[in-house]
C-alpha cells in the first residue's frame, strides 16, 4: 500500500501555469485552461508572484518553492509573457525533470521589448541552454507573428535555442486578453496530443 501510494504522487499528473509582469491567475486564458485541464485529470495551480511592485526573481523564486515539490515527470509548466522568462530560470534550477514546458510570448533579451523595469532581472543575464534542455522531455514555444510587447524574434531564438520548431500564430498579439484570449485551444491541443502519446 506504501509502495503503490508513493508511485502515485510520483506520477500524479499536474501543471503550473506562470503568469507575466503585472498579471494574475484570474487573467487572459488560465482559468480557462485550468478548467480543461482539470477535465484531463491534471490538478493544476496558478500561483500569484509580486508584481510588478517588489518583482525581482528572488522573490518569484520564494514564492515557487511552495510548489517546487509538486513537479514529478508528469509535470507540465506553461509560461506566458515575463512567466515565460521566469520559466527558464525555473528549468535552470530544478533537479526534477519535467514532462513539457511551453512557452507563450515569452520575452529572452531580443529587442524590441516593451521592459517593465523589473523585467529585465530575469532575461538580463544568459541562459544556461544546456541545463535547460535537460530539465523537460519536450518543449513548445508559442509566439505571434506580430506582438508589439514582445518582439517575434524572442520566439525565434527561444525554440532554436531549444531545438524545436516556433509555432508562430497569426494575429495573436501577446496572447492576452486584449488580443481576444480568454480561450488558448491551440496550447490545449497540443497538450492532449502530448497525453495521447504517452498513453
Amino acid at each position: 500500500m506504501v509502495n503503490w501510494y508513493i508511485f502515485s504522487c510520483f506520477n500524479m499528473k499536474n501543471a503550473i501555469i506562470f503568469h507575466g509582469t503585472g498579471g494574475h491567475p484570474q487573467e487572459n486564458w488560465f482559468p480557462w485552461l485550468k478548467v480543461e485541464l482539470e477535465k484531463l485529470g491534471y490538478t493544476v495551480m496558478i500561483p500569484q508572484f509580486p508584481t510588478p511592485n517588489n518583482q525581482t526573481p528572488e522573490t518569484w523564486f520564494k514564492v515557487f518553492s511552495n510548489y517546487e515539490k509538486e513537479l514529478n515527470p508528469e509535470t507540465i509548466l506553461i509560461g506566458h509573457s515575463l512567466g515565460g522568462g521566469f520559466l527558464l530560470r525555473v528549468l535552470e534550477h530544478i533537479k526534477t525533470k519535467v514532462k513539457a514546458a511551453f512557452f507563450v510570448a515569452a520575452p529572452i533579451g531580443v529587442l524590441p521589448i516593451k521592459y517593465y523595469e523589473g523585467d529585465k532581472p530575469f532575461i538580463g543575464k544568459p541562459f544556461d541552454w544546456a541545463k535547460i534542455r535537460q530539465k523537460a522531455e519536450k518543449f513548445f514555444v508559442f509566439h505571434a507573428d506580430k506582438d508589439e510587447l514582445v518582439s517575434p524574434g524572442n520566439g525565434e531564438e527561444l525554440a532554436k535555442n531549444l531545438g524545436v520548431d516556433l509555432i508562430l500564430v497569426p494575429g495573436a498579439g501577446h496572447f492576452n486578453a486584449k488580443a481576444g484570449y480568454t480561450k488558448f485551444e491551440l496550447i490545449l491541443k497540443r497538450i492532449t496530443e502530448e497525453l495521447q502519446m504517452r498513453e
